[in-house]
């Protein structure tokens, strides 16, 4: 993977399953018959971003040969006055013109077909002429050709069409390197609609359904290239309707405002469109346009409507454009301060967000991990979704609730997670056999999926549960309340596990709850083997999937959940937040229901803080000689990896399982959320001992923070209670945090789990939110240190755009923990790797910057926080909101082989074959459908690696939150 474009780390999660037989598995391996090295073909593309006395360049290097490129060395030269100031991805040098660049240890192998990026920032006056050639290793290297540039110019984004009217589609398209366009394909999200081969280039699309569509144009041209249009949102209407430009529009207080309206369709006569306040902030009027009238002639001609505020009042105000026979158009009006620029700025990107047309939510309104459908990560599809994502919804409509004063979108956001990514009842409908006293069975994890099946191992003690009683007794259920981890939205794979359904089918049209990784910390992404989260062996072998992963005698249909514990605290977060927002307006009752579950999540979150096997903590070598907890003692207070549960789908087979996670990562930790279950009325849980354990968290993960400091500031991974997920013997020497063991790289390994700079950035706000409510001074000694570092490593250039860090690497440990008296670590170190302007993570940086700045009155910490949100809203807004492009090297790994053992043999729900012959894409047939997948084939046959430009839910919420917080608390 690009280290420059790096997406956050792939989630690992293992749940302990009821299996039964492990067949035998083997991956054999020959040599290679010793061959003559083929000679170095080679490409680069260069690209920059200039803006006038200086640039960044960003270059692309592809090995165009049969073999392996051994260590690198760039060589080219510029013909004016460019000096270089610092490079990233590699060593660079400058003598004259002339510039060499070595390989970095971490990038110096280019495999056959593969791509390694690199870059580096230089200043310069006059021209800044491209260079001319290119070598590697002393080989001259051609050009990289460029994909045609697309756009979608009909219809226009956010238009709305009545239904049977055709919609036109138009696009413009543009080959590179004398290559002329071939065709233009149009497309409605996956689904082609038809082709044009001649410009211009136009499409009448007829028989679109009702509701929201994404619309595409794919150009291809003749050297076999092809690139595709940022996305195109319209909404197909029903009938006839009234047409706003907007579904948001922010008027500062003593100002007008416009928006626009028109209609979907010709009319046959005149209409009048009448435009009024139907409810909210009385403070606000429609001085024009109350009254428009459209005519068969000029009924697509957009008309201004403008909003007047008072010179004091605040909070929204809904304002309906009406007209007979017409379905009506709403828009959403908010008086803000007069200086709230940053208010105004969130309720634009939240309007960009949230308005149907967009792509970011389903019909259900469950928000997509992203736009675009081809992406792999975490999810391997951009309509998936995590609880990740569900938590930034309820972070962002706590947001809304604060600027507009409107708490119903908040509490509808929990309603919706509640619904479609709590499991039910009747998901996990046999949790009554739970039995405490032995959560589950011992499986070991192991280094690689290769050695997969893992054998379940009884004569391995487990703890017992201390908190199932106490939260039966205070909820009056045996159910757990926490979110799933992953959800397949609009059933692509097809297992149809639809809420209340197991294995419904491809035919199921509701959102599917699924998994991926199970196989041990090298398991990535591109190795795993999807599965459903109800098991009834309708997919995959004769025994479902359960064998793959675990071992035993016989098999049993059932149900498994993961939770991802830094989703469900950062729910609890968005709740605090949300109740103290809306307590200070008055309307601290709007939330309290919804808050107050928040508090029973929480309460169910305690599960993250134990042992996976609810064994002692400290000290925990051998799986036999590790002591079986007996109550609390098997808690480490911390936020681990994830917490998980299951049992049987037959309700009379009588056993279900829980277990924790062993592994504590460092950018899992929220002592916002500790703070608030532990310390805040309103959020107390009702379990017996739940806010005294949330007490000692928040302590345990203050404490955790100041161990895992390394002594430049940057925060260290993590610690584990289980080495290597099977209680082994860690490597002599290995520092201990009350007796866990120091871990690099917990949890997973594939790209190692603490070098993404995110984690840094997640994790920090929210011990910066900390320190804002509190001023405690254990965050603000951890802050301090922190933001130094992270600020000695962020640039901003002079037109905005800004460089942050992205990959991280590591050496050495932290000393071992002592509270009364914490060491210096003078032995932990961290370097950044290279750098990015990944607007997500900048987002998040600039939201710690904030909330530090507002306690600690830094003014570098504020100026810096201002520059980053700044620089992306002037430099990378588009029609869908703020995002970069991404140069995903990584994407070779489509080919990759997936591990099955040999004579194991099944069928995905659409028939895809699952054997020891599977790949990645062997097992995701669909993805050959995407508009976007020529570009892979393209790169998988030798070409450039793809550049594509991703809006992901989570990034543009973020951004979002980060403007209104700046608006809240420095602006």
């Amino acid at each position: 993977m690009d280290p420059v474009r790096r997406r956050r780390p792939t989630r690992r999660l293992w749940t302990a399953v009821v299996a039964a037989l492990a067949l035998p598995f083997a991956m054999l391996s020959t040599l290679p018959t010793p061959a003559q090295a083929a000679a170095l073909q080679c490409s680069v593309d260069y690209k920059t971003n200039d803006w006038g006395s200086g640039f960044t360049a960003d270059l692309t290097l592809t090995n165009r040969g049969s073999d392996p490129i051994s260590g690198w060395t760039l060589t080219y030269a510029y013909t004016g006055n460019q000096k270089l100031t610092n490079g990233w991805n590699g060593t660079w040098s400058q003598s004259g013109q002339q510039i060499t660049v070595n390989n970095a240890t971490y990038n110096g192998t280019i495999a056959a077909g593969a791509a390694v990026s690199t870059g580096a920032q230089f200043t310069y006056s006059g021209t800044n002429t491209a260079p001319a050639a290119f070598a590697i290793n002393g080989t001259t290297c051609t050009g990289a050709h460029q994909p045609p540039v697309t756009v979608l110019t009909s219809p226009a984004a956010g238009a709305v069409y009545t239904q049977g009217n055709a919609v036109p589609l138009a696009a413009t398209a543009a080959a590179a390197d004398n290559a002329t366009v071939t065709k233009v394909e149009f497309y409605d999200d996956t689904t082609l609609l038809g082709t044009d081969t001649t410009a211009p280039y136009t499409l009448s699309a007829s028989g679109l359904s009702v509701g929201s569509h994404s619309l595409v144009a794919k150009a291809y041209d003749s050297l076999g290239a092809s690139g595709s249009s940022t996305p195109v949102g319209i909404t197909v209407a029903s009938g006839p309707a009234v047409v706003a430009s907007t579904n948001q529009l922010a008027v500062q207080q003593g100002k007008t405002g416009t928006y626009e309206v028109k209609l979907s369709t010709q009319p046959s006569a005149g209409v009048t469109v009448t435009t009024a306040r139907v409810s909210g902030n009385t403070g606000l009027t429609v001085t024009g346009g109350a009254s428009l009238t459209f005519t068969p002639s000029n009924w697509s001609t957009a008309q201004k409507v403008t909003v007047t505020a008072n010179a004091s009042g605040t909070g929204a105000a809904v304002f309906e454009s009406t007209a007979t026979g017409h379905a009506k158009a709403s828009v959403t009006v908010t008086e803000i301060a007069g200086s709230k620029v940053y208010d105004a700025r969130f309720l634009d990107l939240y309007g960009k967000i949230t308005n149907p047309a967009n792509g970011y939510f389903s019909p259900e309104g469950i928000p997509y991990h992203s736009v675009e459908t081809l992406i792999v990560e975490a999810p391997d599809q951009g309509h998936e979704t995590t609880s990740e994502a569900y938590s930034y919804l309820l972070w962002l409509q706590a947001m809304y609730g604060k600027i507009t004063g409107d708490w119903t979108k908040f509490n509808g956001a929990w309603d919706i997670m509640e619904k479609y990514m709590i499991p039910t009842h009747a998901d996990q409908p046999t949790n009554s056999f739970y039995n405490a006293s032995k959560p589950a069975t011992y499986a070991p994890e192991l280094d690689t999926p290769n050695e997969y099946p893992a054998r379940l191992d009884t004569g391995v003690s487990v703890g017992s549960d201390p908190i199932a009683g106490e939260l039966k007794t205070a909820y009056s259920t045996d159910d757990v309340y926490g979110m799933h981890w992953l959800q397949d939205v609009d059933n692509v794979y097809g297992y149809g596990n639809e809420p209340g359904k197991c294995e419904a089918g491809p035919t199921a049209t509701g959102p599917s709850y699924i998994n991926t990784f199970q196989r041990g910390a090298q398991e990535s992404v591109w190795e795993t083997v999807p599965q459903p989260t109800c098991d009834a062996f309708k997919y995959g072998g004769t025994n479902g999937y359960l064998d793959l992963f675990t071992g035993d005698s016989s098999y049993a249909k059932q149900w498994k959940y993961t939770n991802a514990p830094d989703a469900d605290a950062r729910a609890v977060q968005a709740a605090y937040w949300a109740d103290v927002w809306a307590t200070a307006q008055g309307k601290g009752g709007d939330v309290s229901a919804t808050v107050g579950k928040a508090a029973k999540m929480g309460d169910y979150l305690r599960y993250a803080m134990y042992d996976k096997y609810f064994k002692k903590i400290g000290n925990c070598v051998g799986p036999t000689a590790c002591a079986a907890g007996t109550g609390k003692d098997a808690s480490h207070y911390l936020l681990s990896w994830y917490y998980a549960w299951g049992g049987a789908t037959d309700t009379s087979a009588g056993w279900a399982w829980r277990i924790g996670s062993s592994h504590t990562h460092g950018g899992y930790q929220n002592p916002l959320a500790a703070y608030a279950l532990s310390s805040y009325a309103d959020l107390k849980p009702k379990s017996a001992t739940g806010q005294s354990d949330w007490a000692k968290s928040l302590t345990r993960q203050m404490e955790f923070y100041r161990w895992l400091q390394s002594s430049e500031g940057a925060i260290a991974g993590g610690a584990t209670n289980s080495w290597a997920g099977r209680y082994a013997t860690p490597p002599s020497g290995t520092s201990t945090f009350y007796g866990m063991y120091y871990d690099q790289q917990p949890v997973y390994h594939d790209p190692p789990s603490n070098q993404w700079f995110g984690f840094q950035a997640w994790s920090m706000e929210r011990v910066a939110e900390y320190y804002q409510q509190t001023g405690n001074t254990a965050a603000r000694t951890v802050l301090d240190k922190w933001v130094d570092w992270a600020l000695s490593k962020t640039t901003i250039n002079p037109d905005g755009t800004f460089l942050i860090p992205s990959t991280l690497q590591w050496s050495g440990q932290p000393d071992t923990w002592n509270a009364s008296s914490p060491g210096a670590n003078t032995g932990l170190h961290v370097t950044v790797a290279d750098y990015t302007n990944d607007v997500g993570v900048a987002a998040a940086y600039a939201k710690t910057l904030t909330y530090y700045a507002a306690r600690s009155g830094d003014t570098e910490a504020k100026t810096t926080a201002k520059a980053l949100l700044d620089g992306m809203w002037t430099n990378y807004q588009d029609a869908l909101g703020i995002a970069v492009p991404e140069t995903r090297a990584d994407y070779n790994r489509f080919d990759d082989g997936v591990y099955v053992p040999s004579g194991w043999s099944g069928k995905m729900p659409n028939g895809d074959t699952i054997s020891s012959s599977s790949t990645f894409t062997s097992l995701r047939s669909f993805y050959k459908n995407d508009p976007a997948w020529s570009k892979i084939e393209s790169y998988l046959a030798g070409g450039a690696a793809p550049v594509f430009t991703y809006h992901r839910f989570w990034a543009q919420a973020d951004i979002a939150l980060a403007m209104g917080s700046y608006a809240e608390l420095l602006e």
